[in-house]
């Protein structure tokens, strides 16, 4: 790091969980996160801001006006462009000494390609035909996943690592037959819900990669910002799981 890094990252180097062993590991890291919608929008700002070295973003949509309402790093100047064009930029402005790839193309030809770049993967998706491919491979990377979703007032989160003996993975939660596949485009949601979540799921990646605290890693974060209650449960391996038994 130079005297410039030394500067912008000094509030996080001032923790000793973190110092400056911890700040070149995020520097020196690759981050693919899916999906530039509610909860991407946070996430990414808070990725770029903390210093992780090298973001890939894959989203294949286009800003439109319903976004704005939540996907807090598109503004009205940026309807109708790429997804992660917008945010590159806003990305890049506030911290321009990252490296950004960008996707409009990720599909189940060259998802594990993708996926096997990086060292950790956020799913901001908002349906399970994706979420059940990223969680697949994910397992067949080897890479630990950050997931969230968000719908209405309700949120949840948790980190899976479906390729290690004795942890769950995406597809142990929910089973790919019978899913009622619920979005916000039809449900709708409270802005901030996304903004909590998509914030935590950042927050949970750092955690991952600098190996600190309380990771998520078989458990599942259930908020719900009506009440303002967070609950965690415990998710088990599903031994006849196809996509990650042993």
């Amino acid at each position: 790091m130079n005297d410039e890094d030394l500067l912008r990252y000094s509030r996080q180097i001032l923790l000793p969980e973190v110092n400056e062993e911890g700040q070149q590991a995020l520097l020196d890291s690759t981050a693919l996160l899916i999906g530039l919608g509610g909860l991407g929008s946070p996430s990414a700002m808070y990725l770029a801001a903390s210093g992780v070295g090298h973001l890939i973003l894959a989203d294949f949509d286009q800003v439109e006006l319903s976004n704005l309402q939540r996907q807090v790093i598109h503004h009205t100047d940026d309807i109708g462009k790429d997804k992660v064009a917008s945010a590159k930029a806003k990305m890049l402005a506030i911290n321009p000494n990252i490296k950004i790839t960008t996707l409009t193309d990720l599909n189940a030809d060259n998802i594990n390609k993708w996926v096997g770049a990086c060292d950790i993967v956020l799913d901001g998706t908002d349906n399970f035909e994706s979420r059940f491919r990223i969680n697949q491979a994910c397992v067949t990377q080897c890479k630990p996943l950050v997931s969230a979703a968000v719908i209405r007032f309700e949120g949840q989160l948790s980190v899976f690592k479906g390729y290690e003996k004795n942890q769950p993975c995406y597809q142990c939660l929910y089973s790919s037959v019978g899913n009622n596949d619920e979005n916000c485009v039809e449900n709708g949601i409270l802005a901030p819900v996304a903004g909590v979540l998509g914030t935590l799921q950042a927050l949970q990646a750092l955690k991952v990669i600098l190996n600190l605290g309380e990771q998520l890693t078989g458990k599942l974060m259930l908020v719900d910002a009506l009440d303002l209650s967070f609950k965690t449960i415990q998710l088990n391996k599903d031994n006849h799981c196809p996509i990650c038994k042993k």
